[in-house]
């Protein structure tokens, strides 16, 4: 407004004088949209720092809308008192304030919107947040996803297998988020709250996990035992150092500090525990409908990862962690998991329309166009990181097995 008052008088006083209007773009857009923003909620909040000229206007335009607005730093300068009787709270930021801390303001909020519900809705956001944080909630994906795989290839006796894809993923996840979660304090601060407040109890779930996975392999046979005895060594030694610093420059002593491996061995163990694992356990063979449901399984679970890992790279920068999208950029991994989507779509119905995996894969294929959805939604900036979006992807692979089972009745 100022700018365009100058530009009135200098255009009057001294016509002759050049004007360029040199507002960054994206700075222009995100004003327009405060100003949209503060229309459509009952109180606004503005992150970034309290020395940025970017942010400071933004705040500006936020309070000449009439509404309660809130300029912030970071989460701790929140008023939770005053905008607890708020029902929309728009949140903004500057163009220079990091992911990492928009996302903790947010998930500060989603924690107060919780804390207002009643009844059912309560119950089911806290259930919802502490299947999450515990991890239950993948591991029960990863038994879906293994009952939906067993299915894809014939495979009757699946039940044994659920369960460990199901003990196997808990433990993993469970281990290495206790010991590699320093980029937690940026990327999941709830997480890395819970995990240090609750260390005893999740290493000693984890651990009952892992041997009760390992005696039921055991009974099973030694080949079954050998191989995910074999996994949980490597699952366990991803954030060990393992390396000597003197070698290889110290840079890649650990399995984790080798670029781009946590999605890729991620979606490896995924694919073997519920697909690979099951049909060698049976036959002690891999078929061509084991080879292309692993190929599902493993393509599935790098989506979810690498999406994930999408919502984390400013917190995985700050620890030195080059996880897919820091190494290829948001946008271009966010193009290469919708290719990749298209491609999953495409084998289950390819496959099962030439009867080399069970007609389940024409059912299945919901679950690639679910995910689809999602990312789209994510990109329209209709979804923030936060316990609904993590708990939607996570929803993916449940959906799989409820698909199965209906699939089984028909």
């Amino acid at each position: 407004q100022f700018f365009e008052e100058v530009k009135k008088w200098a255009d009057k006083k001294f016509p002759h004088y050049k004007i360029f209007n040199t507002i960054c773009d994206s700075t222009s857009k995100r004003q327009a949209e405060v100003k949209r923003l503060a229309n459509s909620v009952d109180a606004v909040i503005v992150v970034g720092g309290h020395n940025s000229g970017n942010t400071r206007r933004l705040a500006e335009i936020a309070k000449e809308s009439g509404k309660p607005s809130y300029h912030i730093e970071s989460e701790d300068e929140l008023d939770l008192k005053a905008l607890s009787s708020a029902q929309n709270i728009g949140l903004t930021a500057g163009a220079s304030t990091p992911n990492w801390i928009i996302k903790r303001v947010y998930r500060t909020l989603e924690s107060l919107f919780l804390k207002k519900e009643r009844g059912w809705r309560k119950a089911f956001f806290s259930i919802q947040r502490s299947l999450l944080l515990t991890n239950i909630y993948v591991s029960l994906g990863a038994g879906c996803l293994c009952y939906a795989c067993t299915r894809l290839q014939g495979i009757e006796h699946y039940f044994p297998h659920v369960l460990i894809s199901i003990l196997y993923v808990l433990s993993m996840h469970i281990l290495n988020n206790l010991t590699g979660s320093k980029s937690d304090r940026y990327n999941d601060p709830e997480r890395a709250v819970f995990y240090k407040k609750h260390k005893g109890f999740l290493a000693a779930l984890a651990v009952i996990a892992g041997s009760a996975g390992l005696i039921i392999a055991y009974i099973m046979g030694i080949t079954p035992f050998l191989i995910l005895f074999l996994m949980s060594l490597f699952g366990l030694s991803y954030n060990i150092r393992l390396v000597p610093e003197s070698l290889l420059g110290g840079r890649y002593r650990r399995i984790r500090d080798i670029p781009g491996s946590k999605t890729v061995l991620i979606a490896a163990a995924w694919g073997i525990v519920t697909s690979i694992f099951p049909a060698f356990s049976v036959s002690e063979s891999i078929s061509i409908s084991t080879v292309i449901v692993f190929f599902l399984s493993a393509c599935m679970v790098f989506v979810r990862t690498a999406f994930f890992d999408t919502l984390d790279m400013q917190g995985d920068r700050i620890v030195g962690r080059a996880t897919i999208p820091i190494l290829l950029g948001e946008k271009r991994t966010i193009r290469i998991l919708k290719i990749m989507i298209a491609v999953i779509l495409a084998v289950l119905l390819l496959s099962s329309a030439f009867q080399l995996i069970s007609t389940l894969g024409f059912l299945l294929a919901i679950c690639p166009v679910f995910m689809s959805i999602i990312l789209s939604a994510y990109e329209r900036g209709n979804m923030l990181p936060g316990i609904r979006l993590e708990f939607l992807v996570e929803t993916n692979f449940v959906l799989a097995g409820i698909i199965t089972i209906i699939w089984s009745w028909l």
